[in-house]
């Protein structure tokens, strides 16, 4: 994912890399600064002609991140609607954006976490349920709401414990 120019810690670290390739009069650079970090094209360009001062913000920078890895995980059902979560969480919340951009965090990690709690958390389903739903009793599910996942997702990239 983050082939070129490495993974970024920062939305800084991907602007003052931008302004440098800027500076050497390399556009194409931040055309690829911008696909390795999921960013818009179309702002790479404005950046490139002076239209925007900087390349992306904290939101932006771990929204790209967050679509980059959702798409190299293949994410779709509720681990997409996981994701697009998370990406909410980040718009609400500069704190989380920045600590989603963070080197070494991960979707698949914080992923990892919540299904790990769900399937801790698995109870017996209703027979009459899984007969009705033409499936085998006994059957086991945990499908975790959205306070459990902001609480998960919280804790993964932030260190928040309640």
């Amino acid at each position: 994912m983050f082939e070129k120019f490495g993974e970024f810690d920062s939305c800084e670290e991907i602007n003052r890399a931008a302004k440098a390739q800027l500076e050497e009069g390399d556009l194409e650079a931040i055309k690829t600064i911008a696909e390795e970090n999921g960013l818009d094209l179309e702002d790479a360009e404005d950046f490139c002609t002076g239209a925007i001062e900087e390349l992306t913000t904290p939101s932006l920078a771990a929204m790209g991140k967050l679509e980059l890895e959702a798409k190299d995980l293949s994410l779709t059902g509720a681990l997409r609607d996981w994701t697009n979560f998370i990406e909410q969480l980040c718009l609400e919340d500069e704190e989380m954006a920045l600590a989603v951009r963070r080197k070494g965090k991960s979707l698949k990690d914080c992923m990892a976490m919540i299904l790990k709690t769900a399937f801790n958390a698995k109870a017996r389903l209703d027979d009459r349920i899984t007969k009705a739903a033409g499936l085998t009793p006994p059957l086991y599910i945990s499908i975790p709401g959205k306070a459990q996942i902001k609480e998960i997702v919280r804790e993964y990239y932030l260190g928040e414990k309640k």
